[in-house]
């Protein structure tokens, strides 16, 4: 059996759990979580977390039936940074018949994280997997053309409201052998190739990635990846990313020399994300497998963390209630951070820890939970053109000055044209804190920004921009950072601005 396991069927995606002993299990991990004792209001959520650490997001797989669970809905829609949908963007779900296109559960996604301030990444377009009968019939003459209308379509619909496509999903074998599917049987390895080239004219500010499972330590299928995306970077592919899904589970060992894994990959220019991470174990849960399991989020979180282009992590689905574990692995379970009831495991307290937090408060159940709301814990407003209805009340540093870290990722479509991710760490040198601020830049000629901004509110008037903190990154203790970020387009050729102000003061 293979340590990780691939993306969920629709069938398995909910989490059933039969038996006497998952219900022992259920009662165990029950019993280790913490109770419903009322949260600080203080506490950052984990996308808090991760953008203080200079990061995009942190983020949670849903699908449309969990919507409709009110509970369910106020973490998800305040807890993450990221949605991404487990399977309403996938082929059986837009087309099901040819050249008919059915967008509706994916928009549902869509609109409820453009309602929460979140970003989308959309997963997926090309995969072996959760085709309609219709695209495995196709002689193999006419799978080019339905392959390469079916992304184009589905691109141009959501162009504008993803982040980031999955452009092709697993395309490989355990030992590192491509895997045969309607694609490959008609293209060959070309296929993976022409797949991205269509999604970026579909939609060429979205940032392109190949993901799959079983990469995310070193071993041949790793390396097969790696041979794969380096020979696109060398063709000029518009490749922007690689998703190591992080299926993981206590009885098998951690991933193989994870960070230094991801690290090549990032070196050959691309950003690098845990797309899918869960932990599961065999049940009953006990306290052997709990700690390995605790131990296995910190390994993945600091992974990450340790590499300068891992933009974010994405648990698939953040509670064991609608975990595909349980339907897939019989047996197993008990994978995510937060257990049945909307409480958070220790595993919520080992993520939190890896990523900062120091004494992480008691959990809450959902009802009293005291996670900031939505407008807290989100950027103002998705589009940069908008200014704030009010400036806030800021307070210069009078007992220092500011440092402002700048990291962008550019990449190029075509000659004189590309696009952008800019990660910007404000840091307060002096001895006070700051309390409200707004980081002052211009962005140099030819480049825009793009509605996809996070963790402060924008306003932009010519090439000067303006980015206003937003209610739970207000304050800057002396000695802290904190992270902000936006997309942008270029023309002509890529700079970084040079110069920052924060409340007026000039940073270094």
């Amino acid at each position: 059996m293979s340590a990780y396991s691939r993306t969920p069927r629709p069938a398995l995606w909910r989490a059933v759990i039969i038996g006497s002993a998952a219900a022992a299990a259920a009662l165990l991990v029950a019993t280790m979580s913490t109770g419903p004792t009322p949260a600080r209001a203080a506490d950052p959520t984990l996308h808090q977390l991760m953008v203080n650490k200079g990061r995009v997001y942190f983020g949670s797989a849903t699908d449309n039936g969990e919507l409709s669970d009110t509970p369910y809905t106020t973490i998800l829609g305040s807890e993450f940074g990221s949605i991404t949908p487990g399977n309403s963007m996938k082929w059986d779900t837009i087309e099901p018949t040819q050249n008919t296109f059915n967008f509706t559960k994916g928009d549902a996604i869509v609109t409820f994280a453009q309602a929460h301030n979140q970003i989308v990444r959309g997963h997926t377009l090309v995969w072996h997997n959760q085709l309609p009968g219709w695209v495995s019939s196709l002689p193999a003459a006419s799978v080019q053309a339905a392959m390469e209308n079916h992304i184009t379509q589905e691109a141009t619909h959501y162009k504008g409201k993803v982040y980031s496509w999955d452009v092709v999903n697993e395309p490989f074998n355990d030992d590192g052998t491509y895997r045969t599917s309607p694609f490959y049987n008609a293209m060959g390895t070309a296929y993976i190739a022409d797949a991205f080239r269509t999604a970026r004219a579909a939609d060429p500010t979205a940032k392109l990635y190949i993901n799959d499972y079983n990469i995310d330590g070193t071993g041949a299928k790793a390396d097969a990846m790696y041979s794969l995306v380096s020979s696109l970077k060398s063709q000029g592919v518009p490749i922007d990313g690689v998703g190591f899904q992080g299926h993981l589970a206590v009885q098998y060992g951690f991933p193989t020399n994870m960070q230094a894994n991801l690290q090549r990959f990032a070196a050959l220019g691309l950003d690098v994300a845990i797309t899918e991470l869960d932990v599961r174990m065999v049940l009953p849960a006990d306290s052997s497998k709990v700690a390995t399991q605790n131990q296995y989020y910190t390994n993945v979180v600091n992974a990450c963390i340790g590499v300068t282009r891992c933009v974010g992590i994405t648990i698939w689905d953040y509670t064991d209630k609608y975990s595909w574990v349980p339907g897939t692995f019989s047996g197993q379970g008990s994978a995510l951070p937060w257990d049945e009831n909307l409480l958070k495991k220790p595993a919520y307290s080992a993520i939190a820890a890896a990523l900062g937090l120091t004494s992480p408060s008691p959990s809450a159940s959902a009802s009293s939970s005291a996670s900031p709301s939505p407008s807290a814990s989100r950027s103002a407003s998705p589009s940069p053109s908008v200014s704030p209805s009010a400036s806030p009340s800021t307070s210069p540093n009078p007992g220092g000055g500011c440092k402002v870290v700048y990291a962008a990722s550019p990449w190029t479509e075509s000659a004189g044209v590309g696009g952008f991710t800019a990660n910007i760490t404000i840091t307060n040198t002096g001895s006070t804190p700051i309390s409200g601020w707004s980081l002052k830049f211009s962005l140099p000629s030819g480049q825009t920004l793009t509605q996809s901004g996070w963790s402060a509110t924008y306003a932009v008037s010519g090439q000067a921009v303006t980015a206003t903190n937003v209610s739970y990154n207000s304050a800057i203790a002396a000695g802290a950072s904190i992270g902000i970020g936006f997309n942008g387009r270029w023309t002509g050729s890529y700079t970084s601005p040079t110069s920052f102000t924060l409340n007026n003061v000039a940073c270094s």
